[in-house]
């Protein structure tokens, strides 16, 4: 028997951004929101911007496992894994162990489709739009906290825009443009008032 798919279940129970005051956000709600990112962001270059890219739907699957290694490590506050380069460093072999235990819980069978989805291995085009829309889920997390009027964000969001923008990729940008400031919006913007009491 495996228990890889009843830890994954686990997502749930890890939290993220753990240093910061707001509305918790667990790191299943952050993997279906990267995975609807990274598709949407393989869909924009593709479709709207006319440009190569990854499968919008390879993109997705592996948004949904980029962090699976972190039901074993826990979520480390950004501040702290990114302290200096040992400890980045240390970190990340520590995430690639995890992986490789997480892997090793499945038949060998399907071995082969998880590992790269839990490695972050497999196709370089579907890395980079995974790593933009994680980035993405990040800042969105902070503008809706910003809407809600928790200022404690603020550096969050500044910092993490800043990194969107020099990773210079056209979807992103056109995301930023096209759809970002929904997520400060309230229910009844977002829906143009359909929501009845």
């Amino acid at each position: 028997m495996s228990s890889f798919f009843a830890l994954l279940s686990r997502m749930r129970h890890i939290s993220r951004w753990g240093l910061m005051r707001g509305q918790r956000e667990n790191l299943q709600e952050h993997a279906a929101m990267t995975a609807i990112l990274a598709h949407a962001l393989a869909v924009i270059r593709r479709d709207a911007l006319g440009l190569p890219g990854p499968c919008p739907d390879a993109a997705a699957s592996a948004a949904l496992f980029h962090d699976a290694a972190e039901i074993l490590t826990g979520d480390l506050p950004t501040p702290v894994k990114y302290f200096g380069p040992e400890i980045r460093d240390a970190y990340r072999r520590v995430e690639a162990a995890a992986a490789e235990r997480l892997c090793a819980m499945l038949p060998q069978a399907i071995r082969p489709v998880y590992r790269p989805l839990l490695t972050g291995g497999g196709d370089a085009d579907v890395q980079a739009v995974v790593k933009a829309a994680d980035k993405l889920a990040a800042y969105l997390k902070c503008v809706e906290e910003l809407a809600a009027g928790n200022t404690e964000f603020t550096g969050a969001a500044d910092n993490t825009l800043a990194k969107l923008r020099a990773m210079q990729r056209p979807e992103v940008d056109y995301f930023l443009e096209h759809f970002s400031a929904g997520f400060g919006g309230c229910l009844d913007e977002l829906t143009g008032g359909a929501e009845g009491g």
